[in-house]
């Protein structure tokens, strides 16, 4: 046991390496799919429900009439699920800028991304690549408070649904919540990256 601990111990700063790396892998893979026209669909509730965020496409605030004859959001009529190629729904996206938001957002994603892998060499870069990977967290996990697709809906059934609304995540939810990790890895290679520059 005791050479466990001295291993682990001694080897601290490769552990720290290595949450950069996984950091990066992340950032770089998430990042490179917004440029897929099903990821891109797919951040839209988040995005167009987002006070941070929603500026940046134009149907925000739209409202339309579904097919219970109920007014919703106009961007729930026009969701494309993971798969599936709806050329209206499409044309629709294009006219709301999430092709090109998602584009914009998938390089800056993977710019942090190579920030923090840098950080191997460069602490000063690092150190950049770790506040920003912690601001972005903090945004994504402002999705739990304004995304209203991050809770198990109630869409009834032929018997009553048990479990909807908060604290039921969703799937997107469930997502979303795994950047607390993030959150926290940022604040890591950042205290390391800060204890680097003092040396």
């Amino acid at each position: 046991m005791n050479q466990i601990i001295n291993l682990l111990s001694s080897s601290q700063s490769q552990y720290i390496n290595f949450l950069r790396i996984a950091i990066f892998v992340v950032m770089a893979w998430i990042g490179g799919l917004k440029a897929f026209q099903y990821e891109a669909d797919g951040i839209v509730p988040f995005v167009i429900n987002s006070p941070f965020m929603s500026f940046f496409y134009q149907n925000t605030g739209n409202t339309a009439v579904n097919d219970k004859g109920e007014t919703v959001a106009e961007y729930t009529l026009h969701k494309n699920p993971e798969g599936k190629m709806v050329q209206k729904k499409i044309e629709w996206h294009k006219s709301n800028g999430t092709y090109l938001f998602s584009y914009g957002l998938g390089t800056v994603i993977v710019i942090i991304g190579i920030f923090v892998l840098l950080g191997i060499w460069m602490p000063k870069v690092g150190l950049i690549g770790g506040l920003l990977t912690f601001g972005m967290s903090i945004v994504t996990l402002s999705f739990l408070i304004t995304t209203p697709e991050v809770y198990v809906p109630n869409l009834g059934g032929d018997m009553p649904t048990p479990h909807y609304g908060f604290p039921y995540l969703s799937g997107a939810g469930r997502l979303v919540l795994k950047d607390i990790i993030m959150m926290a890895a940022g604040l890591v290679i950042a205290s390391d990256a800060a204890s680097r520059i003092k040396l």
